[in-house]
């Protein structure tokens, strides 16, 4: 079978030597410490998984700290490292450069730079940039330029700007800061009507949707309610859900990919791996759960290879 994964990452020199100059620690900052990452035991994971072709990005943290010049430069050379590898196995990669927001100027100089000199595949945007998310007037030209390149923009969680001190859930925050985090960004979107106002950017929500299944419907129902008080916009809840992809990294079964499927359409599921945060023979074993599981009988190729294909390629 033919695979696409479309969640997928690498940690080229340029994003860890960045991180130690912006001071960020990945496991102070995430609770999660760094994977190791070798271009060779990467290669060795796409062969294992079937000669994958594989959408590279970065992970959390995202590479900002507050300087804008500087999260410019660091992005440049990460996405400069990705484009390297890509060019030397055109057969196994592509990328989606990350983007160094909140600084919209950068942003959108980085943005024209990765996809007419580096041959980007889309983007990479952090759930928050800074505390700021997408769907915030500031962001504005940022989603027009989107629009005008047709981007496939990868959503990745990151942490919120503040958690609750002494709570589980503020130490690995893979667990549910990112989720969280992740629905709070696309619950943004939504309300702001970014899906339906730029229709070419294509958005793909990390980790089958994070919490979105489970509140759309309560959404929808507190937006009956408010917007015609004038308290909330009036937005088609379910029209602008229903444009966005999802990928299903992480643990999606038995039951997010069940409650996923109740909102999102299986033309809509990509398939994803979440290497190397998810060590190989794990990533490799879910996969087969997944593409074993009933609900996604008649729909094998299309979450396997085909979504991603139109969508990226």
């Amino acid at each position: 079978m033919r695979l696409v994964d479309v969640h997928v990452h690498a940690l080229p020199s340029a994003y860890v030597t960045g991180l130690l100059e912006l001071g960020l620690n990945t496991e102070a900052t995430d609770g999660f410490p760094e994977p190791a990452w070798s271009e060779e035991d990467h290669l060795a994971f796409a062969h294992a998984a079937g000669d994958a072709y594989q959408i590279l990005s970065i992970s959390s943290p995202h590479p900002h700290a507050g300087d804008a010049d500087q999260a410019a430069r660091i992005a440049s050379g990460i996405n400069d490292e990705l484009a390297s590898l890509c060019r030397r196995y055109p057969k196994t990669f592509g990328f989606a450069a990350v983007l160094p927001l909140p600084s919209v100027p950068q942003t959108l100089e980085e943005l024209n730079r990765a996809y007419d000199e580096l041959g980007a595949l889309g983007v990479k945007v952090p759930s928050n940039a800074l505390g700021t998310y997408l769907g915030d007037p500031e962001f504005d030209s940022v989603l027009e330029a989107l629009e005008r390149r047709r981007a496939v923009v990868t959503i990745h969680p990151c942490a919120p700007q503040a958690v609750p001190e002494g709570c589980f859930t503020a130490g690995p925050k893979p667990l549910f800061e990112f989720l969280t985090d992740t629905t709070r960004l696309v619950l943004n979107l939504v309300m702001h009507a970014v899906p339906s106002r730029y229709p070419h950017v294509s958005w793909v929500v990390p980790h089958a949707g994070s919490f979105v299944p489970e509140v759309v419907h309560r959404l929808e129902g507190i937006t009956q309610i408010l917007a015609p008080q004038g308290k909330i916009p009036r937005v088609n809840v379910f029209d602008e859900v229903g444009r966005l992809y999802f990928d299903l990294a992480g643990d999606v079964q038995p039951v997010m990919l069940e409650a996923l499927l109740k909102i999102a359409r299986p033309d809509h599921l990509l398939y994803g791996s979440d290497y190397p945060y998810t060590p190989a023979p794990i990533a490799l074993r879910k996969r087969d759960a997944l593409f074993s599981d009933p609900l996604l009988a008649g729909h094998v190729e299309d979450v396997a290879w085909r979504n991603a294909t139109r969508l990226y390629l």
